[in-house]
């Protein structure tokens, strides 16, 4: 395996996860089986130039960060609920009508408990909390999924 210089794998071998820490603004919302949308991508702006019919000049645009779904298993926590409650309705106008978005992390945690990797998200917000589905005919899970907004991510340098 090829890898960039001054770049390590972890332990030797690629890194199994079996959880996910979810923080925000330092404090453990939860640990989650599945996190997706962790991902930009950048828009390109196409010039064409006059006299040139071999190609357009492409030019990086935009970066475009999608929502982050988190998915777990039904816990007794309320945490998820009552900040994605804190974004809209009473929540919101308790708040004074006032946007708060907040700093997030996300951290790999290895199936011995090792934090193995982390990213940094700025302007963190709920957008969407999702409980579980009751269906005495379905034999799944009972989980819960919060759904956030942010403004882009960092990865995280080690301490």
């Amino acid at each position: 395996m090829n890898l960039p210089e001054g770049a390590t794998p972890l332990g030797g071998e690629p890194s199994l996860t079996s959880r996910f820490l979810f923080e925000v603004d330092g404090v453990e919302i939860g640990l989650f089986g599945s996190i997706k949308g962790l991902q930009v991508s950048a828009t390109v702006e196409e010039v064409v130039e006059g006299g040139q019919n071999g190609f357009t000049h492409k030019l990086p645009g935009r970066l475009e960060w999608p929502s982050i779904t988190f998915s777990r298993g039904l816990t007794q926590a309320d945490a998820l609920f009552e900040w994605m409650n804190k974004t809209s309705g009473e929540g919101f106008a308790a708040a004074g009508n006032t946007v708060v978005r907040r700093s997030g992390a996300i951290t790999a945690i290895s199936s011995a408990g090792d934090r193995l990797r982390s990213w940094n998200l700025e302007a963190v917000m709920p957008i969407r909390w999702k409980g579980p589905d009751f269906d005495v005919d379905n034999s799944n899970a009972l989980s819960e999924e919060l759904e956030i907004v942010h403004h882009g991510f960092v990865p995280a340098t080690k301490k």
